[in-house]
C-alpha cells in the first residue's frame, strides 16, 4: 500500500503554525518576521515527517521546475562522449536541479517527440548534445524555452558549448615542433587541395585551421597530406600504407583523430617501423583506445565533462552570450620522440 505523501499542511500542523507561515519559512524568505523558535519548529517538523517539496506545485507558482532536458543523438549509448552527460549531471546536482535524458539516435521525428515530452514536463531549459561536434538541426521550440547547444552549433540558438578546436590544433603541432620535427610531417585525414569544394563542419574546420596556422607560423610545410572523409581505423591504415609506399617515409604524423591514428599504427608496424623511434604520431580526441595503444598515443583530448558542466551553467545563466570554448587538454603519452638524424 502506497504511503501518503507528507504535505505542507502536515508540517504546519506539527509545528503549530499556519500553512502560509510554514511555507514562508521553508521557502527561505528572509522577511517572514517570524521568531527563530518558529523557524526551528518548522524545520524540525519537516525533518521528522520526511517532508519533500512538491516540485510540480512549486513550478506552477514560480514558473520554474528545477528540471533540465538533455536531448542527444548517441551520447548516452556510446562510451566515447558519455562524459558530456556526466558533467551535466554533476553541475545540475550541485545546483539542486534534475536532468531528464532522452536519446534520439539522430532521428528528426524522435527529436520532435523528445522536445514535446520535455515541454509537457515544463523543463526550465534544454541541452541539445551530439556525440561528434557538428551543426545540428533543432525543431522549433516553444517561445521562451531556453536552449544550449552542447558539442554542436545551430544558427537559431547562439548559446553553445564547444571544445577549443583551434587552440587544440595549434597544440598538436607545437608538440612535434618542441620535439624537433620540422621535416617529413604528414597530415592524415585532411587535405586542402583535395577538399577545396567540400564542406567540413565548423568544428573540424577550426581544428584544421589551428594545425595549418601553427605550421605556417613556424615556417614548416607538410611533406604529404591525405584526405579522408570517414575518420575510421581502416581508412587511416590504408592512407598510411599508401603513404609509406612513397619515399622518403614520413618522420611524423598528425592524425585528425585517434581512430585514424589506430589505423596508422597498424600500417607502420606492418612496414617494420616503430612509434616513436621511426615515426612520431600525435592525434586528437583522447578516445579510450588511445591509452591502450602501445606505445600510448599522445593526443589532444576532448574535455567532455567540463563541457557538460558548462552547458548546465549556461542554462542557469541564460544571459551569457554566444559560444563557450572549453580548453582541450594535452594528453602526453609515448608516441612522440625527436627525429632520428
Amino acid at each position: 500500500m502506497a504511503t501518503k505523501r507528507v504535505t505542507l499542511a502536515d508540517v504546519a500542523q506539527r509545528a503549530g503554525l499556519s500553512v502560509s507561515a510554514a511555507s514562508l519559512i521553508l521557502n527561505g524568505r528572509p522577511d517572514t518576521r517570524l521568531s527563530k523558535d518558529a523557524h526551528d519548529r518548522v524545520h524540525a517538523a519537516a525533518t521528522e515527517l520526511g517532508y519533500r517539496p512538491n516540485i510540480a506545485a512549486r513550478g506552477l507558482r514560480t514558473d520554474k521546475t528545477s528540471t533540465f532536458g538533455f536531448v542527444s543523438d548517441l551520447v548516452a549509448t556510446t562510451r566515447f562522449a558519455s562524459g558530456l552527460i556526466k558533467g551535466a549531471l554533476e553541475a545540475a546536482r550541485a545546483a539542486a536541479h534534475v536532468v531528464l535524458v532522452i536519446e534520439t539516435d539522430g532521428d528528426p521525428a524522435r527529436e520532435e517527440e523528445a522536445i514535446a515530452a520535455l515541454v509537457d514536463r515544463q523543463v526550465d531549459g534544454i541541452i541539445f548534445a551530439t556525440m561528434r561536434a557538428r551543426e545540428l538541426f533543432v525543431p522549433e521550440l516553444p517561445r521562451g524555452t531556453a536552449a544550449v547547444m552542447l558539442n554542436a552549433i545551430n544558427p537559431g540558438h547562439p548559446a553553445s558549448v564547444l571544445p577549443d578546436e583551434y587552440s587544440g590544433g595549434r597544440a598538436a603541432v607545437r608538440l612535434l615542433l618542441e620535439a624537433g620535427h620540422r621535416e617529413g610531417i604528414a597530415l592524415i585525414g585532411q587535405s586542402d587541395e583535395a577538399e577545396r569544394d567540400v564542406f567540413r563542419s565548423t568544428t573540424v574546420a577550426r581544428r584544421v585551421a589551428g594545425v595549418r596556422d601553427a605550421m605556417a607560423e613556424a615556417g614548416v610545410a607538410f611533406a604529404a597530406e591525405r584526405s579522408i572523409w570517414l575518420w575510421e581505423p581502416d581508412h587511416g591504415y590504408e592512407a598510411v600504407r599508401d603513404l609509406l609506399a612513397s619515399r622518403p617515409a614520413p618522420r611524423a604524423l598528425i592524425c585528425m583523430n585517434d581512430r585514424l591514428a589506430f589505423g596508422a599504427y597498424q600500417a607502420l608496424t606492418e612496414a617494420g617501423l616503430s612509434v616513436p623511434g621511426d615515426v612520431s604520431v600525435v592525434s586528437f580526441d583522447n578516445d579510450e583506445l588511445a591509452a591502450y595503444l602501445r606505445p600510448g598515443l599522445t593526443t589532444i583530448g576532448l574535455p567532455h565533462e567540463a563541457m557538460g558542466r558548462r552547458a548546465v551553467e549556461r542554462l542557469l545563466d541564460p544571459g551569457a552570450p554566444g559560444e563557450s570554448l572549453i580548453p582541450m587538454p594535452t594528453i602526453e603519452r609515448a608516441s612522440i620522440a625527436p627525429p632520428r638524424r
